[in-house]
């Protein structure tokens, strides 16, 4: 038996396993089999982070722009330096594909850390305002002090660096807590850092959610908490958290629709509706995948054979391989959720346009049948009502519903608990202005999707606040009498 790879906590500037010796296994989802061990850890882990970063904030805060710039910038560094091994293990931990994790996540997180180290002074500018020749009013932007980040399983490092990066940017500490499905790349990457950033700036703990993700969200030296996951993860950490008041971020689930209508460029939509927004993106587990597609009907079938077509060119196999296009399910719990909704849309008598096989039968007999795998599936519709259309189910399912108007598309695509995002496929600037407009969505692409993200924000269910420089600042006004 292959002896699994072991990770550490980042606390304080150390490598430690947790305190009470306990770890949990990390499953590779494309064989179902565990590869690595990670800690499991619990309340005197969460405290030893939050002592490490409290500790920390005072010097850091205090350094100037520059010098807060010049560390951000060697961590930019590190992961140029690395990116191709980051990339690899967090393919192997979660199963997205690694031309997705190699040439769109990591190369984009060096850019990223190069952005925050750019913008350390504009964090803490302020403002002056003159209220007569003896009165100044002025404003000063200040840390929060310790900032708490949770970050989802499907994309670790790219949410990782967002929360960690803008927060350190702003002179805050940041204490980070990964999804135990998902955990080795942000462990990893805890290593390659901890000899890069003064210790306890930067702390990266793992375990179960009610076992160290609690005692840190309501731990009272935690001044902020951004989160990245579900909508019941953020009531539990919105409730955990009030005794305290907390400021929160929170960037949350989705059932984006996206809107394809007569005059769009077809080649193009088809091709942007299911590669871009929900097959092929990581296997459809993205919170603004765009897993309602709405068809104008004079092109509703030719749209949808061709989604078809699409999808049936679309290969599962070994993540690491160039030649496949999708991942597997991160998860048996999440491979269980997902395969339930192919038995709810059945039920509520949606009709099943293509796919619907799963586990061996989608992948076939070989090194990967005992994986977590689901095909691009279709389920085709006229009643947004049903719970494939309302219920996030964060998998390569994707619902197909026709509409005749512009209106008729408007009230379909709003009527969602969810507002992440939103996607509109048309040849008419008109068209494009009123639905962006009108949409309940926090972005809205044009004839693309999931390009750039600046910044992600939701409507409703899906959320509110982000993560940005400025986000991790609040600002302290003055008044001197002269």
């Amino acid at each position: 038996m292959t002896e699994l790879r072991a990770f550490s906590n980042l606390i304080g500037g150390e490598l430690a396993p947790a305190s009470g010796g306990g770890t949990l296994d990390s499953v590779d989802p494309a064989t179902g089999e565990a590869w690595a061990t990670i800690p499991r850890s619990t309340a005197p882990d969460a405290e030893a982070a939050v002592a490490a970063a409290r500790a920390a904030f005072p010097k850091w805060s205090g350094l100037p722009a520059a010098a807060r710039a010049h560390y951000l910038g060697k961590v930019a560094a590190v992961f140029a330096e690395n990116a191709a091994e980051l990339a690899e293990l967090e393919t192997r931990d979660n199963g997205r594909i690694l031309s997705e994790t190699a040439k769109r996540d990591l190369p984009g997180m060096t850019y990223l850390w190069n952005q925050a180290a750019a913008q350390c002074t504009a964090a803490t500018e302020g403002r002056s305002v003159d209220f007569g020749p003896r009165s100044l009013g002025v404003t000063r932007r200040e840390p929060y002090g310790v900032t708490l980040g949770i970050i989802p399983w499907n994309s670790p490092i790219s949410t990782l660096s967002a929360k960690a990066a803008y927060a350190l940017a702003a002179g805050n500490t940041a204490i980070i807590k990964p999804a135990e499905q998902a955990t080795a790349s942000s462990l990893r990457l805890g290593e390659l850092l901890a000899g890069v950033l003064p210790p306890g700036v930067l702390n990266i703990v793992s375990g179960l959610g009610e076992e160290v993700g609690d005692p840190l969200v309501r731990h009272r030296g935690v001044n902020k908490i951004s989160l990245t996951g579900s909508v019941d993860t953020a009531k539990i950490i919105t409730r955990a958290s009030a005794d305290s008041l907390k400021p929160l971020a929170l960037e949350l689930g989705g059932k984006s629709p996206n809107i394809v209508f007569a005059d769009a460029d077809l080649d193009k939509a088809a091709t942007g509706v299911t590669t871009q927004a929900i097959f092929t993106a990581n296997a459809g587990q993205i919170c603004y995948g765009g897993s309602r597609v709405l068809i104008q009907r004079p092109v509703y079938d030719e749209m949808l054979e061709r989604m078809k077509a699409i999808a049936a060119g679309i290969r599962l196999g070994d993540p690491m391989s160039a030649e496949t296009t999708m991942g597997p399910i991160v998860s048996r719990e999440q491979f269980e959720r997902v395969t339930s909704y192919l038995e709810i849309g059945a039920k509520e008598g949606a009709e099943l346009a293509f796919g619907g096989r799963f586990g061996a039968e989608a992948v076939g007999e070989g090194p990967f049948s005992a994986g977590y795998w689901v095909e691009p599936t279709l389920f085709a519709t006229s009643d947004n009502a049903l719970r494939i259309c309302q219920e996030e189910i964060f998998g390569p399912v994707a619902v197909v519903l026709p509409f005749d108007t512009e209106e008729e598309a408007l009230a379909i695509a709003n009527d969602s608990s969810y507002g992440l995002a939103a996607g509109v496929w048309t040849s008419s600037l008109g068209t494009a202005q009123r639905m962006f407009r009108a949409l309940e969505a926090g972005t809205v692409w044009v004839n693309t999707f999931r390009k750039v993200m600046f910044p992600l924000e939701g409507y409703k269910d899906s959320g509110y606040g982000h993560d940005s420089v400025l986000a991790y600042t609040r600002e302290k006004s003055g008044l001197f009498e002269i």
